[in-house]
């Protein structure tokens, strides 16, 4: 997996940069993690329900209400700022400790070694998990050294499924997922996963589509958009 991808600029915290900042970045390193650098033939992690076309919108498998989840809901209160120490997600089987992650000196968002691809990474510029704002955590999809990664099967979650984060301040925090999108690598929706928000948010995120052996790395990211309920 290459150790790149799209994120704040370098020694700006999101929040400050705005998206305007980071359009640029995401434009060359979107692709974040997912480059496998695997030689054998290897499991395809499983997409989400409906495949993006060719529209800059992504793929959206809808909340169970049908509504956007990027205006659905209103203004709400969040917890005090607290660094994530685990991540849970039941239907898919994941249960990990978060390392903090900041950005490389080209700018783009580090990501986990490779050796300990089946942790997940949060990206410190931004909230913690349970503050007002997008909170974002990345995980690799597979990697040569352990196969299938944290997130292989992040594709297959549906909306309505839970998201568990634990942070040092002893709370647990619990979010719902209202929407799956796939989105290609040069059409990383920045303002969406970073941009800023009146409620607390998730956005977790990983590679996706089929594994392209010339090119060495996956060609989408997969996108779970998903807010505080608990």
């Amino acid at each position: 997996m290459t150790a790149r991808w799209a994120g704040g600029r370098h020694g700006k915290p999101w929040r400050a940069a705005g998206a305007a900042a980071v359009v640029l970045l995401a434009m060359v390193g979107a692709g974040m993690i997912g480059a496998s650098v695997m030689t054998a033939p290897a499991p395809r992690p499983p997409q989400p329900l409906a495949q993006a076309g060719p529209d800059t919108s992504g793929t959206t498998v809808s909340g169970p209400d049908g509504a956007d989840p990027d205006v659905a809901g209103g203004a709400a209160t969040g917890l005090a700022r607290s660094t994530p120490t685990t991540i849970s997600i039941p239907r898919i089987g994941v249960d990990a400790s978060i390392m903090s992650l900041g950005t490389n000196p080209d700018g783009t968002v580090q990501v986990p070694p490779l050796e300990q691809a089946q942790r997940a990474g949060w990206y410190e510029p931004g909230p913690s998990p349970g503050e007002v704002g997008n909170a974002v955590i990345v995980g690799h999809v597979d990697s040569a050294v352990i196969g299938p990664a944290v997130f292989f099967s992040l594709g297959a979650l549906q909306p309505g499924d839970t998201i568990a984060v634990t942070r040092e301040d002893g709370q647990r925090v619990t979010f719902t997922v209202e929407s799956v999108k796939a989105y290609p690598k040069t059409e990383f929706p920045t303002e969406q996963v970073y941009g800023p928000s009146d409620r607390p948010g998730l956005r977790v995120v990983t590679c996706g589509g089929v594994f392209d052996e010339a090119a060495r790395s996956y060609p989408d990211n997969v996108v779970v958009f998903a807010s505080m309920t608990a």
